[in-house]
């Protein structure tokens, strides 16, 4: 019996729909369930080798007027590819590409002779103009392919926090610094659109695209303009006193937000080569003995415990005998019947000893332990931070809390000593150091850093009766006073600390300087340390450190525009 006509039209339309289903399955085979064969295939017949970051996230700093400035981010050019194949004249086209872009000629045609080979990558990173330039010579067998690549605008500002984009092994990501520890935040998987879709609705995967994904952007509290100008004070100590290494932060105290941290030597994240020992942090990867330094944190200690006050006296005879062992002053003086306060004017080692005894030597380690400073880290959110080392207090050992409490024997981070010392301008609270300031979600509400108080160490009476101390420091003792301001309250004490031999004991002439303060001292504003590796033509830190930490805290009053409190 014949088919009747609506019969037939549902037998087409019957057939349609399931070709359609079969295309889309199909379909869905190949970019779906063997599209990682597919691109495997493809990845062996082309280079590829940063396609995972053509569209990573960004890094940005943040001015002072709260705008967003591009720390890390992505730059578009051009690659150039030659098709030896389709070449007619490699001189030729040599000499006028060359007068373009910098080419080296016998890698030129030594690549421009493999005629069995349709695709020799030449150069990378074109500027359009380049490209345009190029394409003009509408030489056949000379193409040029878009590209993406990591692109650093400020070169070595902040390298050390930056961190940089690089391979290990295949895998092609975050090394260092925030480009590591955010990796899974910047980190974006290039996936077709229809495959995504696709994947998504019969697999249930998700990609970096997906609705759900945890991807965006890193915003930090670093100011760029004051970053450089860290660095730039930075480069001032390495021209006048050549250290080994040399480092600084700027923090605000209240909130342990960092607005500046830098180290040299450094690198350029966006560099092609590294030396390999400029890469770690210094700052936050490397423990010292920091020396004079500490004994803010001893005077804190015995003001909190009642068992000082600011004008307790003791004998100072420049050397005092614990275990069998002298520990004496810088230069073993004895200055007779001396007060706290001159303990810190004079960075007497033998004041500090007194208040340990005063504290006992349990006490007084529970204090250096509450100020993180015992095993501890800080908490910031960067990769690789070390905590400090302190197993000399776990002895026992009278002379190990002696030597402790002006800051020899106990080796911590300079972020680690930043933070601690931080807390004598908070009201004697410890916060977490932090450099992210907010992280910006692609497909959810971002989410801000709150400041975060780790415990409170001494009493807000403590912390400010050290303030005070502090403040004298600078305006009695420091160079007679001639480095005070007039209008503003700085709160500061330089360190003098030697090296220690790998093999056990210290160099007498080698020395790590260093140089904490903090300002306005009525309502701190920012604290700024700075240390210097073994530098030349200078015995102490207030030789090496003290111009560069007052050139930093004129500009930050002045940029800023900070009320004075005197």
């Amino acid at each position: 019996m014949a088919m009747n006509r609506h019969t037939r039209l549902h037998y087409l339309l019957a057939f349609f729909l399931l070709a359609a289903l079969g295309l889309t399955t199909k379909l869905f085979f190949v970019q779906i369930v063997q599209g990682g064969d597919y691109a495997a295939t493809a990845a062996r017949q082309y280079e590829q080798p940063e396609a995972q970051v053509y569209n990573r996230g960004t890094i940005y700093f943040t001015s002072r007027e709260g705008e967003r400035v591009s720390g890390a981010t992505l730059k578009n050019g051009f690659s150039l590819i030659i098709n030896p194949t389709r070449l007619k004249d490699p001189e030729k086209v040599y000499e006028a590409l060359a007068a373009i872009i910098p080419l080296n000629r016998e890698d030129f045609l030594v690549r421009a002779k493999k005629t069995g080979d349709p695709h020799e990558e030449i150069a990378r990173y074109l500027s359009p103009a380049k490209a345009k330039a190029i394409t003009a010579l509408k030489f056949p067998g000379v193409e040029l392919t878009p590209e993406r690549w990591r692109f650093y605008p400020g070169g070595e500002t902040a390298a050390h926090l930056l961190g940089f984009v690089g391979f290990k092994g295949n895998d092609y990501s975050g090394r260092y610094g925030l480009e590591k520890y955010y990796e899974d935040i910047l980190r974006r998987t290039e996936t077709d659109s229809f495959a995504s879709f696709l994947g998504h609705i019969f697999l249930g995967r998700t990609t970096a695209a997906s609705m759900d994904a945890d991807v965006g952007d890193v915003v930090t509290t670093i100011e760029p303009t004051v970053e450089r100008f860290l660095e730039s004070e930075l480069k001032s100590i390495v021209a006048d006193w050549q250290p080994r290494v040399t480092g600084g932060i700027i923090m605000e105290p209240k909130t342990g937000a960092i607005f500046a941290l830098g180290a040299l030597p450094t690198f350029d994240p966006g560099g092609q080569k590294f030396d390999i020992d400029n890469l770690a942090n210094p700052l936050i990867e490397r423990v010292y003995e920091m020396g004079s330094i500490v004994k803010p944190l001893t005077m804190a200690a015995g003001l909190d415990a009642a068992v000082i006050t600011p004008t307790t006296t003791y004998d100072d005879r420049g050397v005092v005998t614990i275990d069998q062992r002298e520990i004496g002053n810088y230069d073993r003086r004895g200055r007779g019947i001396v007060s706290m306060q001159e303990v810190l004017n004079q960075s007497l080692n033998t004041g500090a000893v007194d208040i340990m005894q005063k504290l006992g030597g349990e006490r007084f380690a529970k204090y250096f332990q509450d100020f993180g400073l015992l095993g501890e880290k800080t908490g910031v959110d960067l990769p690789g931070e070390s905590s400090g080392l302190a197993n000399n207090l776990k002895s026992r050992r009278p002379v190990e809390y002696a030597t402790a409490s002006f800051g020899q024997g106990i080796a911590v981070t300079p972020l680690a000593i930043t933070t601690a010392l931080s807390a004598l301008a908070n009201d004697g609270a410890l916060t977490r150091p932090f450099v992210t300031r907010e992280i910006d979600y692609e497909t959810k509400p971002s989410v801000e850093t709150k400041p975060s108080v780790r415990r409170q160490v001494v009493s807000s009476r403590a912390a400010r009766a050290t303030t005070a101390m502090l403040v004298e420091v600078v305006d009695e003792a420091l160079f007679s006073g001639r480095e005070s301001l007039a209008r503003y309250q700085v709160a500061a004490k330089t360190g003098t600390a030697q090296i220690r031999k790998p093999g056990g004991g210290y160099y007498t002439d080698r020395y790590l300087h260093s140089f904490f303060g903090y300002f306005p001292a009525s309502q701190p504003r920012f604290s700024i340390f700075l240390y210097a590796i073994e530098p030349k033509g200078a015995d102490y830190a207030s030789a090496t450190l003290t111009k560069p930490f007052f050139n930093i805290a004129k500009f930050l009053i002045n940029y800023y525009q900070v009320s004075p409190d005197r």
